[in-house]
């Protein structure tokens, strides 16, 4: 057996301590470029009947916490590994984190479904596990790995608001029995909306069936949510979704792929394509009639990557270099009727939305162009849905990764303040209601709410 490293790092306050050498555990027989993949992330031969049924529960301590009074802060996290259904309509395995907040709510707590933004293909690279690692570091036979947890700065804005937060890890990414099928609408939308019904089952949470739910994500995060708000009233019309903030969402995959060919992030088209064989496996044998060698080595190569790994190996290169005859992805998805209609089932901005959706995107983002995102906006107005559009406005660079990770940072204290805002009214209603209350303020409450969730679009002019 090769030697493997494993790291870890915590930040307590605003101290680091690098945690190394930890001892593998005995029974975990599963490794990605050298980092063990913990047992509970193998799921069972056979699942639960129920879409959000729990299959397993375990404590997770968080790597970056601070001892309370009452328990840890911000919060007390617990893995789970939930049931939910792909876009084939076969069961499925998916695991993520529950957070409960240290912080009060008054009144019915709200939930926080998080889907998280691009982290890989390999399994190490999962946010249930960057939550009790903050950094993964991995090394075997000539591949590394890292792996850094990024989603926590808006998990613990939220925790801190008293909001509590599960996040998916999206079927496959974690799971070992599959490859994780990256920016499928549906697997993306079933596990964000499964999520919220396995929340209500973890032993200690104070969430119920009638907590008003948002969803948060960016980027490949941004797309599950917005899929999410769009197959909730028939897939899952037991969640309460209110409000969702879908920042930066590839909703138009042909418009995505054509953009962030020859990027930094270049690896990123290769895990479509390997999701895309791994959801519809009639697909294998069509793109084997232009994959290369090299090209099957690349995408073999990526299963296996974070996003960090993918930049460093890949950045600026071009899937040209993949094909036997020099095409790129766009150029064969162009050529083929059969992909360009699984691309096309892909599109979001069909459907009309749940709840109230803010759409936020940089003006200048061309790696996930906000041109479609901002057609995703007018296409759910035109459906009767209520959108707010939000362009953010940062100084162009030359680097496509900046211009789209930019607006991450920047905009995430207001979309988090937005999304706390509206879970509070409807947190308010459903307080009132289950206590019979329903006063003259629960009543304004409830016409302001009930205004907000209408047909309400505010769309800003298209910039630059």
């Amino acid at each position: 057996m090769s030697v493997r490293i494993r790291f870890s790092v915590s930040l307590i306050a605003a101290s680091l301590i690098a945690v190394a050498g930890t001892a593998l555990p005995a029974q975990a027989a599963v490794t990605s470029r050298g980092v063990t993949i913990p047992e509970f992330y193998t799921p069972p031969a056979t699942l639960p009947a129920a879409d959000g049924a729990l299959v397993r529960t375990e404590p997770l301590p968080l790597a970056l916490a601070l001892p309370g009074i009452d328990g840890t802060l911000p919060g007390r996290a617990t893995r789970i590994m939930y049931k939910s259904t792909d876009s084939a309509g076969n069961p499925v395995a998916v695991t993520g984190a529950y957070l409960e907040p240290a912080a009060a709510w008054k009144g019915t707590r709200p939930l926080v479904v998080l889907a998280p933004g691009t982290m890989g293909q390999g399994d190490q690279c999962s946010t249930s596990l960057a939550l009790q690692r903050g950094l993964v570091l991995g090394a075997d036979d000539g591949q590394t790995t890292v792996s850094i947890g990024y989603e926590v700065l808006a998990i613990y804005r939220l925790l801190a608001k008293g909001v509590a937060v599960v996040q998916t890890d999206y079927p496959g990414l974690g799971t070992t029995d599959r490859l994780h099928t990256y920016v499928n609408r549906v697997d993306s939308g079933h596990a964000v909306l499964d999520a919220a019904r396995a929340a209500r089952a973890v032993p200690g949470a104070s969430v119920t069936a009638t907590s008003p739910v948002g969803l948060y994500g960016y980027s490949q995060g941004g797309g599950a949510v917005a899929s999410a708000a769009e197959l909730q009233s028939a897939y899952a019309p037991d969640v309460p979704v209110t409000a969702t903030y879908a920042g930066a969402p590839p909703a138009d995959l042909a418009a995505v792929t054509k953009a962030i060919d020859g990027s930094e992030l270049l690896g990123a088209l290769g895990w479509s394509v390997n999701g895309f064989a791994q959801a519809e496996p009639g697909l294998q044998p069509l793109l084997d009639r232009y994959l290369s060698a090299s090209g099957r080595a690349v995408l073999k190569d990526l299963s296996t990557m974070c996003v960090g790994d993918a930049i460093l190996a890949y950045a600026g290169r071009r899937s040209t270099a993949w094909t036997t005859g020099g095409l790129s992805v766009t150029d064969v998805i162009n050529a083929e009727p059969v992909l360009r209609a699984y691309i096309g089932r892909q599109l979001i901005g069909t459907r009309k939305p749940a709840g109230v959706v803010r759409v936020a995107t940089g003006v200048f983002d061309n790696l996930v162009p906000h041109g479609q995102a901002r057609t995703l906006a007018s296409s759910w107005c035109r459906l009767g849905g209520s959108v707010v559009y939000a362009p953010v406005t940062l100084p162009w660079t030359v680097s496509p990764l900046l211009n789209h990770f930019g607006p991450l940072l920047t905009d995430q204290g207001t979309a988090v303040d937005w999304l706390t805002r509206h879970l509070a009214g409807s947190s308010a209603q459903s307080s009132a209601a289950k206590s019979g209350a329903a006063k003259s303020g629960a009543a304004q409450s409830s016409k302001a709410q009930s205004s907000a969730a209408g047909n309400n679009c505010a769309l800003m002019p298209l910039l630059p």
